[in-house]
């Protein structure tokens, strides 16, 4: 049931994109506000309470009214429910829109239309980044994003499902992800009342665990549909040099696998917070971390290709497990 239910969620979103305004996210959005504002007092205690808040009572949900579809309805309803939420959770459609504009700029020669579309995405300043290194952050956000939507979701999706959770892991997931993002240091600027960094380090410390074994299978599964022995290498040699240990490891994997220059600091450094204030960052040509060719737009078609072999590797896996499932 979980591959059916996967592949029609696909289907649908490819078909109907989520709108970015929509009930779902916005209700998911106010709780978290809710939960934020009730129960961030400052302590560790009271970080790992709000996080725990803020996930529970949706989890609870999504698998309590799964549970009674499958009682009283049958597996039918239950899938349907599974499909509708994967729909919520996961899907391409949901971040492409800025890597095919951007792409498309590009394309026709277009390099302001194309910063500032990168602006507009991460919420930074790309006035003064050259065309290389729009191309660079381009591809490690878009493989990012790629992980968060997809393979992550799929991940954990399929694996408590397995076990009688239905939809849990998506939602787990996704959620699990937004608040790292929601509650960051970039995220909760000028909010009032201010997130404390009690709250910010249990979000980030819970989406660390959470996303550890997705984002090792998603590099794995990238050298396995591009350059392997180079993606292994990369994976070995220069994961540790990206800031965050899950992300480098997807990015260095990346970077072997279609044999591109990644790492760039000049987005990172001011998506991150670093600067003190009134200080000027300007791009540094040497802070490129991993080898390979000088990113250019033949490498974002190469990431369109090494996502969606991977999609099909990942597909053709939960395949045979459903299949050994039912024939077993």
């Amino acid at each position: 049931m979980s591959f059916f239910a996967i592949l029609i969620a696909l289907l649908i979103e490819q078909a109907r994109p989520l709108a970015r305004t929509n009930l779902v996210h916005a209700g998911y959005k106010a709780w978290t506000v809710t939960v934020r504002r009730n129960f961030d007092a400052g302590k560790p205690l009271h970080g790992w309470l709000a996080w725990s808040m803020a996930i529970l009572l949706p989890c609870v949900l999504v698998v309590c009214v799964y549970w009674a579809l499958l009682r009283l309805a049958g597996w039918p309803l239950a899938m349907v429910w599974n499909v509708a939420v994967l729909y919520v959770t996961l899907g391409f459609r949901q971040f492409s829109h800025h890597f095919t504009r951007i792409r498309d700029a590009l394309d026709a020669g277009d390099e302001y239309a194309a910063r500032q579309t990168l602006a507009e995405w991460q919420q930074v300043d790309a006035s003064e980044v050259p065309r290389s290194e729009v191309v660079r952050h381009v591809i490690e956000y878009s493989v990012l994003a790629a992980h968060r939507h997809v393979f992550g979701v799929l991940f954990w999706f399929s694996v408590l499902s397995a076990v009688g959770l239905g939809p849990l892991g998506a939602v787990l997931y996704r959620m699990g992800e937004y608040l790292s993002r929601a509650w960051s240091r970039k995220g909760v600027e000028g909010s009032r009342p201010p997130v404390s960094e009690r709250l910010q380090e249990a979000a980030r410390k819970a989406w660390y665990v959470i996303d550890w074994l997705p984002a090792r299978l998603t590099a794995l599964s990238f050298a396995m549909v591009g350059s392997f022995e180079e993606a292994i290498d990369n994976w070995r040699l220069y994961a540790q040099r990206f800031p965050n240990d899950n992300d480098g490891v997807i990015l260095a994997a990346t970077a072997g696998a279609i044999n591109v220059r990644l790492g760039g600091e000049a987005l990172r450094r001011r998506d991150a917070g670093y600067t003190e204030e009134g200080e000027d960052v300007h791009w540094d040509a040497g802070s490129d971390v991993t080898p390979g060719r000088e990113p250019e737009l033949a490498h974002l078609r190469s990431v369109v290709g090494l996502v969606w072999r991977s999609v099909v590797v990942w597909l053709l896996l939960l395949a045979l497990l459903t299949m050994a499932r039912l024939l077993g």
